[in-house]
């Protein structure tokens, strides 16, 4: 009821409220009859203004609205309203009499706010318009039908651990559909439904912020906060909605490390060597990432230097290892303190203590068994060359640790010592030469001796001996190299011929001295002058030396100047020779010296070698022919087809009758005819000529002689069980000379006459072949 009497006063506060608009009637009926309009201005009678409907409303239906009315309107009847526009006619309907307009649904502000119409006033008879039509405009009164929305909702938002009261920790927003514009259906406020005490909105922004201070993520990590907005002002009877807000307490480095126990206690074998670990040590620190990184140190001097620790690779945990060799005979166990801090340190927490803590470590060695240990890492001996055997070298000691009293025993590992130069004693290490020693043949001999206890084979250890070959002088000096030379006959006096060199294997010593050995007589005076170096000098006689045919062999002598000096004799060849005026020779005496021409050592070997070749080739090619003939003789063994004969040679001639019968190839026109005789079968090749049918007279056809020998073959029973290749080559068929063949010809002498020439000396079958060729040409007229 109270809904009516609402519209009721809006309509009637629309009208109170309308302006009003006057157009004289002159001026319309001018536009009527199509004349101009006029300036005048006068009341109009049409009266009206924007109108207004409630949305959602679920009254009575059709709801009125407003009303329309004109002044030319006298109630008689005449007049009609019709309505135009959005709406019209579906959702809002006119009374064409009295003008009253009607809402036909409930509507929706939300879907559409406003609606454009367009009122007119005709004659109800004619239809012609009394006044000109006018728009005018329905709005849609909003109601608080729409609830607050969160469009962003649910929230995720984070927050450092320990922050102030009032720390921002995120804004929300809802919307609302109704009118902001009219009365409070969307004026929201924001208030926390859950969460409290520990975060707090602002009513009217929607920001969200911390309530207590010191709120300790290790405590508690997550929060749900659930955030109410609800329109009307917050007033009751308005609508609300609301979203959840999660809350993530970020880390901070407000936590010192913390060992969970003051001593920790380790043990390691003795054995372990430097790097090995010992254990692990981990101080706890609720932290997370990088708040939580530690850095491990010993803080003792002692326990620093025996072990060290290090930071795994994922900053937590304290990794204690050996650095040095550990030794239980010398010390049995270590005290020492270590010392986590955290790496990262904020200033802003450093009020919540030190952010570091110590606990005490002890490592117990254990004993092992060990190999006995050598006194020195390496031993350095020296011994003379051409010792005696047996001459003391050295001595090697080690000793068992464990159980110093313990006998050890010695041995030189065969592999380095394959000549076995020389010996240790097993009991006492003692090493000795076993043969003599030659420096110039080695020098240096590594030796490996190994050290085993006596009750434990598998406990050895190894140690390297050096031992060095003394130098003794030993070995005269001798040339460097062979020395052949020449001097020109031509030499002057004094004349340098060769520089000779001395070497001395002996480091004693070594600064040999050369010099002449004995005097050659009167015509060979040459002189040897030392140069200090190891060198000498060969010079020219400065007596005239007559030419001779032999070279001159100067014999040097050698000494050095070890203790004893030992010296050695060597011969120079100085051959004399002519020279040419530039200084190269020409000949050299004597003749004979001189190569006679041949062929060298290598173009022998060469000729060897191709002879040596060539006989291999042939030894190869006569084995290939034989094999091969050996391979020919096992098939004609096996070969069951027996007619087939192999033939190395061409042309067998008339006495070649083993192979097939030769009478076919006889000239027909000389072949005699057969003898009669009774046809008889035989399984062997027949050596008698088989019957054959005559020949018919007449010239010789080929043709025909084929086909008659063919089926003579095929009728004749004599004829052997097996195939048999007969080849039939008549030639000269068409030749006015016949055929040059002797096999058909007779013994009979005939035939055209001619002149005595050499062919017809060979009888009568060429007797056309001397009247083609040999015939004289007639005597001219």
């Amino acid at each position: 009821m109270w809904v009516f009497v609402w519209l009721l006063l809006a309509w009637l506060g629309s009208w109170g409220c309308a302006g009003r608009l006057v157009a004289p009637a002159q001026a319309w009926a001018g536009i009527r009859e199509g004349q101009g309009p006029t300036l005048l201005r006068a009341r109009r009678s049409w009266v009206w203004n924007q109108f207004f409907v409630i949305e959602e409303y679920a009254g009575p239906e059709p709801v009125l609205i407003g009303r329309l009315h004109s002044d030319v309107d006298r109630g008689e009847g005449r007049t009609k309203y019709l309505l135009t526009g959005e709406g019209a006619g579906t959702v809002f309907v006119i009374d064409e009499a009295t003008g009253n307009i009607h809402v036909t649904k409930s509507l929706d502000r939300e879907e559409k706010a406003q609606y454009v119409l367009l009122a007119q006033a005709v004659d109800r008879a004619s239809n012609r318009p009394l006044e000109p039509p006018s728009e005018f405009i329905i709005k849609v009164q909003d109601i608080n039908d729409n609830p607050p929305v969160f469009p962003l909702g649910p929230y995720h938002a984070t927050v450092p651990e320990m922050s102030n009261v009032g720390t921002s920790v995120i804004q929300v927003t809802a919307q609302d559909a109704d009118d902001p514009s009219y009365g409070n259906s969307a004026k929201l406020v924001y208030t926390v439904l859950d969460g409290l005490p520990f975060f707090s909105v602002d009513p009217q922004t929607g920001v969200v912020r911390t309530a207590i201070p010191n709120m300790d993520r290790e405590t508690q990590e997550v929060f749900l906060v659930v955030i109410q907005a609800k329109d009307m002002g917050g007033h009751m009877g308005g609508l609300s909605g609301s979203t959840t807000v999660t809350v993530t307490l970020s880390d901070v480095n407000d936590n010192p490390p913390k060992f969970p126990q003051s001593l920790y206690q380790f043990s390691v074998v003795e054995t372990a060597g430097p790097g090995a670990l010992v254990g692990r040590l981990r101080a706890q620190d609720p932290d997370l990432g990088d708040n939580a990184l530690m850095a491990y140190s010993i803080l003792d001097g002692e326990g620093a230097e025996t072990f060290s620790i290090s930071t795994d690779a994922q900053g937590r945990d304290g990794l204690l290892t050996i650095r040095k060799p550990l030794d239980f005979e010398s010390r049995r166990s270590y005290a020492f303190r270590v010392e986590a801090t955290n790496t990262l340190i904020d200033p802003a927490y450093l009020r919540r203590g030190p952010f570091k803590d110590v606990a005490s470590v002890r490592v117990v060695v254990q004993d092992a068994p060990e190999p006995p240990v050598f006194t020195h890492s390496t031993y350095h001996l020296a011994v003379p060359e051409n010792s005696a055997p047996g001459t003391l070298v050295g001595r090697v000691s080690a000793m068992d640790l464990d159980s110093p009293a313990s006998p050890i025993r010695y041995s030189i590992l065969p592999h380095s010592d394959p000549e076995r130069c020389f010996s240790i004693e097993p009991e006492d290490g003692t090493i000795r030469t076993s043969v003599p020693l030659d420096r110039e043949a080695r020098t240096w001999h590594n030796l490996t001796v190994l050290a085993t206890e006596l009750d434990s084979s598998a406990q050895a250890s190894r140690v390297q001996v050096t031992i060095q070959t003394l130098d003794e002088n030993d070995n005269a000096p001798q040339l460097a190299e062979p020395y052949d030379t020449f001097v020109c006959d031509t030499a002057a006096p004094g004349q340098l011929i060769q520089v000779v060199r001395a070497l001395d294997r002996d480091e004693v010593g070594n600064s040999s001295y050369v010099s002449l050995s004995s005097p050659l007589g009167p015509d060979a005076n040459f002189t040897v002058r030392d140069n200090r170096d190891g060198s000498a000098s060969l010079l020219w006689p400065h007596r005239l030396v007559l030419p001779r045919r032999e070279p001159y062999l100067v014999p040097i002598e050698l000494r050095d100047w070890g203790q004893p000096a030992l010296s050695s004799t060597a011969t120079v060849t100085v051959s004399i020779c002519r020279c040419k005026p530039d200084g190269s020779v020409a000949s050299c005496r004597p003749e004979a010296q001189l190569s006679p021409a041949g062929l060298s050592t290598g173009a022998l070997l060469a000729i060897l070698a191709c002879v040596g070749t060539l006989l291999a080739l042939v030894v190869l090619f006569v084995a290939l022919r034989r094999q091969k003939q050996e391979a020919l003789m096992v098939l004609e063994e096996e070969d069951v087809r027996e007619n087939i004969i192999t033939y190395d040679d061409e042309g067998g001639g008339e006495e070649d009758t083993e192979a097939f019968d030769i009478t076919a190839l006889q000239n027909p026109d000389g072949a005699a005819p057969p003898a009669s005789a009774p046809p008889a079968r035989r399984d062997v090749l027949p050596r008698a000529q088989p019957p054959r049918q005559p020949r018919p007279p007449g010239p010789a056809d080929v043709v025909q002689l084929l086909a008659l020998r063919l089926r003579e073959a095929d009728e004749d029973p004599g004829v052997p069980p097996y195939d048999s290749v007969q080849v039939y080559g008549y030639e000269g068929r068409g030749s006015s000379c016949g055929s040059l063949s002797s096999l058909g010809s007779g013994s009979e002498a005939g035939g055209p006459s001619g002149p005595p020439e050499p062919l017809d000396d060979w009888g009568p079958l060429f007797h056309t072949l001397a009247e083609l060729y040999g015939a004289k040409e007639p005597p001219a007229p």
